[in-house]
């Protein structure tokens, strides 16, 4: 992954584990590194300029320091993504800058797409198959000719997300699919109007949506269809003292409860739950559904969580990065700890250099140093 000009992030580029454990204190920029992957996301998605638009614009999200006056500052985002069933590496890359002063047309905050790229490698040399240079896109055909797309783009919107939805591009739309099934999972909502703590349409549910709204249809899903509650059930025993979930037969909805073992006889509802209690239930919730995405990123999961039920959370993350790869943010040196030791990872800091986000011993080529352990 590589981020430029991203707020606090001046030119970081990571090369991504299986499990990816970052502490740091506030103001480090910790978060902005979490949220350049969402950006990512937001690109491949189409609603790149959305997500800039509700942090403020570009003038929020450009680089927060000091900056050349000899050419522009651009955000610039790229990935390289590999899928491993079939053996192809994917490689996007995109700049978004400011709209020129005197523009005829567009809204002033909102980015402009100037150059972007997707380009597959299968052991060889990569081959591009689009290419963007303002509003022109070239984009390569079936016979494997570069052509140049017929459609208009807008300014603001990226080629990936529409040439991914057209269906004549099977790589782009493969891409687009692969990067659009990461989930994020930050602020879970814990008030009494949650969407964790409410009932849902009884739907199979089987991932969690990222504000957990479906968490009830997705507990409901491992009990009645999968017919596996093993590490939600010890999870839950373990963050809160022998607990066991109870998720009745759906009908209309989906629901759910909690027994606890000093009283057996009562079903306390979710609006009864502490906000502990209920955060940790979605969190539970995205690391062992049914069928978890190919990535899961956590930003400060330890919050609101009482100390004793960072252990079971640590379990569970090791857990789902068995099959799905693991990005986790967070304050709190005891669960970096705890998965340190369970996932075998170190955690890497994330500290300030003149004024710039960066990973205490990292490399400019994005490698870390290795550990002398």
């Amino acid at each position: 992954m590589f981020a430029e000009n991203y707020r606090s992030l001046r030119s970081i580029r990571m090369d991504l584990a299986g499990v990816n454990l970052f502490i740091g204190e506030n103001g480090t920029g910790k978060s902005n590194l979490y949220r350049s992957l969402q950006l990512l996301q937001a690109a491949v998605r189409g609603n790149l300029a959305h997500e800039i638009a509700a942090e403020g614009g570009m003038s929020s999200a450009l680089w927060s320091g000091s900056r050349r006056k000899d050419g522009p500052v651009r955000i610039r985002l790229a990935v390289e993504l590999l899928d491993q069933e079939r053996a192809i590496s994917f490689h996007y890359q995109v700049e978004a800058g400011l709209r020129p002063p005197k523009a005829s047309a567009g809204f002033a905050f909102e980015p402009m797409i100037k150059t972007e790229e997707l380009a597959v490698e299968t052991g060889r040399r990569p081959v591009t198959m689009m290419k963007r240079a303002g509003p022109g896109v070239m984009v390569r055909d079936a016979d494997g000719r570069m052509q140049e797309y017929p459609g208009q783009v807008l300014t603001s919107e990226t080629a990936v997300a529409l040439l991914g939805d057209v269906g004549h591009y099977p790589e782009i739309g493969t891409f687009r699919q692969a990067v659009g099934a990461w989930r994020f999972y930050h602020g879970f909502r814990t008030d009494r109007n949650s969407p964790l703590r409410a009932p849902c349409l009884a739907v199979t549910a089987p991932l969690l949506d990222e504000d957990g709204g479906n968490m009830a249809a997705v507990f409901a899903t491992l009990v009645h269809t999968r017919e596996d509650t093993v590490d939600l059930d010890r999870a839950v025993a373990q963050a809160f003292g022998g607990a066991r979930v109870v998720v009745p037969e759906p009908g209309e909805t989906a629901e759910f409860g909690l027994i606890f073992p000093e009283f057996p006889q009562r079903i306390f509802q979710p609006r009864e739950l502490s906000d502990g209690q209920i955060r940790f239930l979605g969190l539970s919730a995205a690391l062992l559904s049914y069928r978890l995405p190919p990535l899961i990123a956590l930003n400060e999961p330890e919050a609101s969580l009482h100390p004793d039920m960072l252990a079971p959370l640590a379990d569970i993350i090791a857990r789902a990065a068995e099959t799905s790869q693991i990005w986790i943010v967070t304050h709190s040196q005891t669960l970096a700890d705890a998965v340190r030791a369970r996932c075998g990872v170190k955690p890497r800091r994330v500290i300030r250099e003149e004024g710039a986000t960066w990973i205490e011993g990292m490399r400019l080529t994005g490698t870390l140093e290795d550990d002398d352990e």
